[in-house]
């Protein structure tokens, strides 16, 4: 910005006021009076909120460590509707710390059992639905999905609110289709069963003869089916299952 000078060099003033020339060309009046007003004017406003930070940065030290305003309201309501003559008494003063601890326990428990709660809902949604609507399952195993989350759910966690799955040496089971991206549902269940020692039989036949029953015909277990295709209920299946474990 450069100040306008007529042929005599002279600054050329509009209104009383020097007139600037910005890089654009564009050709502003300089109120130097106004601007030294605002500036003022700033200054103190930028004073006052430094003023009013301080003073409430000191009034709220005062409850520093004080992480549950809720709970901290409601010591001081029992505290205060205590006779404080009677604090001088050992009784007291212990009736008084009990009262608190159990507000402050009361509180803990009770989220406590919220968190807990959510987590387990979260889980059932998240895990055991993706067990329930998964295609793998429906498409490539011969047994039912519940008996498939007995075997495999303890290898998927919800992370950040995502279904994560961990091989059997506890790594990530990224995806093969998507390289450097973590493996879906399906494609992450697809692995854990293609490691998994008895695979044939859990995996639907491919044909006659296929995997779904024991290669050898023997079972170690006498009275138990002899292969899951002998199972009638859940209830034996999961018998089978066990024995090939």
């Amino acid at each position: 910005m450069k100040l306008k000078l007529d042929e005599s060099g002279n600054a050329v003033l509009q209104d009383g006021k020097p007139v600037y020339v910005h890089d654009d060309g564009k050709e502003v009046a300089f109120d130097a009076p106004g601007t030294v007003a605002t500036i003022t004017r700033l200054n103190g406003e930028a004073k006052d909120h430094r003023v009013r930070a301080d003073t409430a940065e000191k009034a709220l030290k005062g409850f520093e460590g004080i992480t549950d305003v809720a709970a901290a309201r409601n010591a001081l309501d029992i505290v205060s509707k205590l006779d404080q003559k009677k604090l001088v008494d050992a009784g007291e003063i212990d009736t008084v710390r009990n009262e608190i601890s159990k507000a402050f326990q009361g509180q803990l428990d009770e989220a406590n059992t919220k968190v807990q709660t959510f987590e387990q809902q979260l889980y059932a949604e998240k895990i055991g639905g993706s067990f329930a609507r998964s295609k793998m399952i429906a498409e490539k195993l011969a047994v039912p999905a519940d008996m498939v989350q007995a075997t495999f759910g303890k290898a998927f966690k919800i992370e950040e609110g995502k279904v994560v799955a961990y091989d059997a040496n506890g790594n990530k089971i990224f995806s093969q289709s998507r390289p450097g991206e973590l493996a879906d549902f399906d494609e992450a269940l697809q692995t854990l069963v293609e490691a998994y020692p008895h695979k044939d039989h859990i995996l639907k036949p491919s044909g006659a003869g296929g995997s779904g029953a024991r290669n050898d015909g023997s079972n170690p277990h006498p009275g138990a089916p002899k292969s899951l295709a002998e199972c009638k209920t859940s209830a034996e299946k999961v018998a089978y299952l066990e024995t090939i474990k």
